[in-house]
């Protein structure tokens, strides 16, 4: 097993300028061993563990990760990055939250679709399901994403419009839709100008953009996620390590990230410069949109005890991956944690992810 250090880095230092009093390395090197302990035993090949209090920065790679630059599939956590690009768009005044999705993508009506806003895309109280019926043929025919788009405007609805709360990918597929028939351009290239250019975010990409598959770290698939094919040898040429699945870009759950790069983009959230949005854009995207008596959500972030840890304020927001990944930023604590691995979430109970964010949560918060 190889890893790779970085502490007390100039990047950290720039990026924020409170320091808490006694950040101790060692206080996460326990989390650490968990992350170590699983490369050694074979059960998770690659993981990340980046831990940041004001100004002070715990930054480990394990396994196979050569150093702290190493990409991972950040799977859902893709969410936030897509959602931050479209609402880009909303700074510039070129769509509004409660505007009707069916404005922007005409032929997405009927059966209560033409009542469904953007803001309801955004919060997972839409009605669309989380995958199509067909998502397996469409990977299996390696179907660019505008077929993804064409099959979630006609897919029927679980229930009406703002009515419940039902995760949905297909919906921050259509919320990218919009972007994309707004601003001519795919959402993997608003996100890189907009979003990860302004951040310096050098080691990410929506899908592998200039990158090469030999620049990212790959995934063990057994057990994966039943819509990426869950390990059977029949959808390899559409699983996790796919050349397809790696360069489309799906803006649901095909992102690229280093741990460094998803705190760089939590840190703008927790600290607003206005380098891609506006301070209150943050906050309408980091404060709950939905109505009382539905789970709390904001744009594009899950908000409160994300991945059910504890020890986290209510006001704390991020996001799981189903490829192992989990990142927040609690501004009760002024923190920023990001775990990424390789292994499936439920490919294993309690998945290590689980049990190095919980105690992650529970330093930060004793401290």
């Amino acid at each position: 097993m190889r890893r790779r250090d970085f502490l007390g880095s100039g990047l950290a230092l720039a990026l924020c300028p409170r320091a808490w009093a006694g950040f101790d390395e060692s206080q996460f090197e326990g989390a650490g061993r968990i992350l170590a302990e699983a490369a050694e035993q074979g059960v998770v090949q690659s993981s990340a563990l980046y831990v940041r209090q004001g100004s002070a920065v715990f930054s480990r790679t394990y396994g196979l990760a050569r150093d702290t630059r190493a990409m991972f599939l950040l799977a859902s956590i893709s969410k936030t990055i897509s959602i931050a690009a479209v609402m880009t768009l909303f700074d510039k005044g070129q769509f509004r939250l409660d505007d009707k999705v069916q404005r922007y993508i005409p032929e997405f009506k009927g059966e209560g679709r033409d009542r469904i806003t953007m803001r309801q895309l955004m919060t997972h109280v839409s009605g669309l399901p989380d995958q199509l019926p067909e998502n397996a043929r469409l990977r299996a025919s390696h179907a660019p994403l505008s077929e993804f788009v064409s099959a979630a405007t006609k897919t029927p609805l679980l229930f009406e419009p703002g009515t419940r709360y039902s995760y949905s990918s297909m919906a921050i597929l259509l919320a990218t839709e919009v972007a994309r028939r707004i601003s001519g351009r795919s959402i993997a290239d608003l996100a890189d100008d907009t979003i990860y250019k302004p951040l310096r975010m050098t080691r990410s990409a929506m899908g592998l953009g200039a990158f090469e598959l030999s620049d990212v770290v790959m995934n063990q698939v057994g057990k994966a996620a039943p819509e990426s094919g869950a390990g059977d040898p029949s959808t390899k040429s559409w699983d996790w390590n796919s050349p397809y699945w790696r360069k489309l870009g799906a803006p649901w759950g095909a992102a690229h990230g280093s741990a460094e790069d998803v705190a760089r983009f939590l840190h703008e959230f927790l600290h607003p410069t206005g380098k891609i949005l506006r301070p209150e854009t943050i906050r309408l995207m980091t404060g709950n949109q939905n109505p009382p008596g539905i789970r709390p959500r904001g744009l594009g972030f899950d908000l409160g005890q994300i991945g059910q840890t504890p020890h986290l304020s209510d006001a704390t927001f991020g996001h799981t991956g189903s490829t192992g990944t989990i990142c927040w930023a609690d501004p009760s604590t002024d923190s920023i944690v990001v775990v990424l691995t390789t292994l499936p979430y439920r490919a294993l109970t309690p998945h290590p992810r689980v049990l190095v964010a919980n105690r992650v949560a529970g330093t930060l918060a004793n401290r």
